[in-house]
This record gives structure tokens, sequence and C-alpha cells, in this order.
């Protein structure tokens, strides 16, 4: 993966800037964790970084890339499912990326089994429990063979199990060899699922650290109330 670099980015809504000079590379390798209190600006930070937004001001680039683009999807915290079958969802996807028909099915079939969803292939999406359909979402992306999979708050809104389900496939993801770029509010799913944090306060990127470091000796006092309570949390 060539890394993705973004120099003083900027992002204003009218007279708010919800991102404010960010400047960071994020290259192959540690999975990243954003961080950071409500409002701070981590979904946005997240949208921008896979092109949904544009910057106001600052740049955001694939560093070596002949296209401007690499291999990557997005899974939100609330999945959309298209009205059609769960296998569908994921082969509609293959369809968009060029993928050939005969492909697109055996791809799908393989990555559904590979979240435990092959007896629901058939299932309409929307009916799937919310688990099912964010490991389907995942599942979806996945099947993209993507560089960098950004997520945002994939188990925001899942019981306990599913969440441990969901953090299973993540970590089967990474283990493909896809980079894993995430925002969570959990702090322990953060120490579980990172290697290194970005953490955010009122859009500013104030410290950038391996896990450990953030939790045991956070290098601001932004990230030390934040990690003892004292900043609300998104």
């Amino acid at each position: 993966m060539l890394p993705l670099v973004l120099d003083q980015v900027c992002f204003a809504v009218g007279s708010k800037t919800i991102i404010d000079r960010v400047s960071v590379e994020i290259a192959e390798g540690p999975r990243t964790i954003i961080l950071g209190p409500n409002g701070a600006g981590k979904s946005v930070l997240m949208r921008l970084c896979h092109g949904l937004f544009a910057p106001t001001s600052g740049s955001i680039i694939w560093k070596g890339a002949t296209n401007g683009r690499r291999r990557q999807a997005m899974v939100f915290q609330r999945p959309v499912m298209l009205r059609r079958s769960a296998l569908a969802n994921i082969m509609y996807g293959l369809e968009l990326a060029g993928i050939s028909p005969r492909e697109r099915v055996l791809r799908a079939r393989d990555v559904l089994e590979a979240v435990g969803l092959e007896n629901v292939a058939d299932r309409p999406a929307r009916v799937l429990s919310g688990g099912e359909q964010q490991r389907l979402a995942l599942a979806r992306a996945w099947a993209l063979g993507p560089e960098v999979l950004f997520l945002d708050e994939p188990t925001a809104n899942l019981d306990p199990g599913a969440a441990r389900e969901v953090e299973s496939l993540i970590g089967q993801i990474r283990a493909s060899g896809t980079k894993i770029v995430m925002t969570t509010h959990n702090l322990g799913q953060a120490k579980r699922l990172g290697d290194e944090i970005l953490f955010l306060s009122h859009g500013r990127l104030v410290e950038r650290t391996p896990v450990d470091s953030f939790f045991i000796k956070p290098a601001s006092a932004e990230a030390d109330a934040f990690i003892r309570g004292e900043l609300p949390w998104n």
C-alpha cells in the first residue's frame, strides 16, 4: 500500500471548522485507530481520507499513485443494504468494480463463507440481524480486495456477542493483508484492535503514538482527560 498523505487538511461547513490543519502520513503496516471526544471530527476525517468529502484547503494524495487513488473500501456504523439478497449485495459491488460474472459469483460465495454467512446467501439482506448486516458489509468490502479498509465505528450499534464476531472478522481481513483504519468510541476495542492511535480534539491532530504508550502515558492534556473520562465520548 502506498502511503496516504494529508498535508495541512482543513474542512469547514459554513463558518465552522471541523478539521483544522491536519498533516499525517498513513502507511502500510500498523492498525490505525482514530480516537477523540464527541465532535472531534473523527468520522469527517475518515470520509476525507476515503474521498467522500473534499478538503476545504490542503491536500490528500496517495503518494506515488499514478491515478491518485488506491484500492480502498469503507464500512459505516449503519451499513446500507440494497434491496436484494446477501449474495447479490456482494455481487453488485463486484460488478461495479468490473469483475467478470463468473468471478463475481465465485468471489461472493467465498467471502460469504469466510464471514460465516453462507447459510443466508439467498435471504434478503435487509431482514438480517444488525450483526449479520455488519458482517455482510465487511464481506462486501473485503470481496473487493482493498489495500486499505476504513471502518467508521463498525460495532457501535451491536450487542457484545455480535461486536466480538465483527472484531474477529476485522482481524481476518487484516491478516489477509489489508490495512485497517478505524474510528471507535470503545477504549477497550482500541487496545485490542489497534497498533497506533491518532487522537483528535476540536478537529486538530493532537498526537500520534503507539497504543500502549497512549494509554499508559498520553503526551497531551486532552488525551489524558479523555482517557480518564473527563471529555465527552462520541
